[in-house]
């Protein structure tokens, strides 16, 4: 028996090597050095800046607010449809895939026909002294509708896996609804949920297109990283630009430095099987 010859799979692994280094670390790489080339004096004094606290400050609050809200979210709705069979639960399953679905450009321009001054609850919402749009709720309401499907997509199948048998058994032993989520589903799906938040932060800090349309790009009030990366290039700022830059690339390295970590805490805790 003729063993394969070698070359076709180091082929392609060398090709699968040379597209990660020049599509993915390369431009990273190029990112940290343009910071590095510019000084550590300049450095400060661009992380100094108030409009860059000004985006830290409203990228991180959008991240701490649309993170707990789909945790909520991707729970109720994935105990709803893995665990009761109604009509049109089909219909509330595909609904979760519109984010996927539809461009943030677009999800920005419903949000702000709604609720921008000229929208459909503009005026009313203007008349009583609230403003959604070009701040930062309207910022706020954008990053959970783009992010909201993660948590419940990552849980929806697993709790399908799962089935309900020890939840049913946990119920004939007399214990009610909270313990049974307390202390048989919730571990259950723990690396799920974690999973989840994990993946929801990364698409919360980096989100650029719904939150263009809504923000304004007010300087010191409605910019996030995103957004004022681009402002400074746009201004040829580029050793800010890259500053700013750098700090996401970081919070994307942070990022997937937890999700390997979850991931291998998670192949450690499975049971090893048995023969």
């Amino acid at each position: 028996m003729t063993r394969p010859s070698p070359w076709p799979r180091r082929l392609l692994i060398g090709a699968g090597l040379l597209a990660a280094l020049l599509l993915l670390a390369l431009p990273l790489a190029l990112i940290f050095a343009r910071v590095i080339a510019g000084g550590f004096d300049a450095l400060l004094q661009n992380l100094g800046a108030s409009d860059m606290r000004a985006a830290i400050g409203l990228t991180l609050l959008a991240a701490v607010v649309s993170v707990p809200i789909n945790l909520v979210f991707g729970v109720l709705l994935a105990w709803c449809v893995t665990r009761y069979d109604f009509r049109g639960r089909r219909l509330l399953v595909a609904l979760v895939d519109i984010p996927y679905a539809t461009s943030p450009v677009v999800a920005g321009l419903c949000y702000l026909v709604v609720y921008g001054l000229e929208g459909l609850f503009g005026r009313w919402l203007s008349g009583h002294g609230v403003q959604l749009m070009f701040a930062w709720p309207g910022i706020l309401m954008v990053t959970v509708f783009v992010t909201s499907p993660f948590v419940a997509r990552l849980l929806i199948p697993l709790m399908q896996a799962q089935g309900q048998e020890e939840e049913l058994a946990a119920l004939t032993l007399g214990a009610n609804g909270w313990q049974i989520f307390r202390r048989v589903t919730l571990p259950n799906i723990k690396w799920g949920l974690l999973y989840g938040a994990v993946i929801t932060n990364a698409r919360a800090v980096g989100e650029f297109g719904a939150v263009s349309v809504v923000a304004g790009a007010i300087r010191g009030k409605t910019l996030t990283l995103p957004l004022l990366i681009e402002q400074l290039n746009d201004d040829y700022k580029t050793v800010a630009a890259f500053t700013a830059a750098a700090l996401l690339a970081c919070m994307a390295l942070l990022t997937l430095v937890v999700k390997t970590y979850m991931e291998r805490r998670r192949g450690e805790a499975r049971p090893a099987p048995t023969h």
